[in-house]
């Protein structure tokens, strides 16, 4: 097997929200799977919260998350921007309104100067998105 990159979001308490939000969006499976599960229900109300999850979709795309043990800081801070590009105008464009709906645009989508057609927002859950429709080469 070939080695792949996935990004892993840390989440202060909202793992579960944030990534079926993203089951939303992109669709796919989305396993779910909380301290308690691994046998940690001694974290107090930590037991509910995300270990670990994960979303894979039809699209190839594999997101990964999880909640700080409770009590801890976010581990990431909530500073990791993803990346997502492609040709596919239409289902890029359905990922933007999703993503940015209820969020922040901080690069509205439209043509940029290196000619791709570009959005930049960041989400509801504090993560940068950056939407990149790459357009054929004349």
């Amino acid at each position: 097997m070939a080695s792949i990159l996935n990004p892993y979001i840390g989440f202060n308490g909202n793992a579960r929200e944030a990534m079926e939000f993203y089951r939303e969006v992109f669709g796919g499976e989305l396993t779910v799977n909380t301290y308690g599960d691994f046998g940690q229900a001694e974290a107090g109300g930590g037991a509910d919260r995300i270990m670990h999850s994960m979303l894979t979709t039809t699209a190839g795309f594999t997101l990964m998350g999880a909640d700080s043990p409770q009590g801890d800081q976010d581990a990431s801070g909530g500073r990791i921007s993803v990346s997502v590009s492609g040709e596919d105008a239409g289902e890029l464009r359905g990922y933007w309104e999703k993503l940015s709906s209820g969020g922040t645009v901080m690069v509205p989508m439209e043509k940029q100067m290196w000619g791709d057609i570009f959005g930049m927002c960041t989400d509801r859950y504090g993560i940068t998105w950056l939407v990149d429709i790459v357009q054929p080469q004349s």
